[in-house]
């Protein structure tokens, strides 16, 4: 009876000491080509058996030196546009049921905003991902509840800035008090 499956992680293994990525193995490879080939798979298979997919964590956090369930994170220095490669390729080859964005702060895609992670940019939902990259499907979001969001946003501007980034799906997973 499942529909849809909150995965593959699409991020590269830019960081192996990353906390949250490169350290729990859940990265399928440092080359954002095999990556692509790899989610590319995962998304096949699930289709053939009726499941549709999230890519995550767009626009990829897979060079973070820390985890965003655990606080602000800044991949501004680390974050390189190689991490694009599996979305593009993905979306591009008609991969793309659902997207995951990240709650890490890139003003590399957003110079407006210093402080405002990915997940509620408007210059990265609606510029990058929908205008560069082309995506005009569901936008959904991490868990909006995780600290990189819970410590530096109310929950009612959280709300508001992630809808009036673009995006079309709230994840709540109501594990925080």
């Amino acid at each position: 009876g499942f529909t849809l499956n909150l995965g593959p992680v699409v991020d590269v293994d830019a960081n192996p000491r990353n906390p949250i990525i490169g350290r729990l193995g859940r990265s399928y490879s440092s080359d954002p080509e095999q990556v692509a080939v790899f989610g590319t798979a995962f998304v096949s298979a699930h289709r053939a058996h009726g499941v549709l997919t999230a890519l995550k964590h767009f626009p990829g956090h897979g060079s973070s030196l820390r985890d965003s369930h655990k606080g602000a994170v800044d991949v501004s220095s680390t974050w390189s546009e190689d991490e694009l490669i599996p979305f593009r390729k993905l979306i591009t080859g008609g991969m793309a049921d659902i997207v995951m964005t990240a709650h890490v702060i890139n003003r590399k895609l957003d110079e407006t905003e210093a402080n405002v992670p990915v997940s509620l940019s408007k210059s990265a939902l609606a510029g990058v991902l929908r205008g560069e990259l082309g995506y005009g499907g569901v936008i959904m979001s991490d868990d909006i509840q995780m600290d990189a969001i819970r410590r530096n946003f109310s929950l009612k501007d959280a709300v508001l800035k992630a809808v009036e980034a673009g995006t079309d799906i709230l994840l709540f997973a109501n594990d925080r008090r």
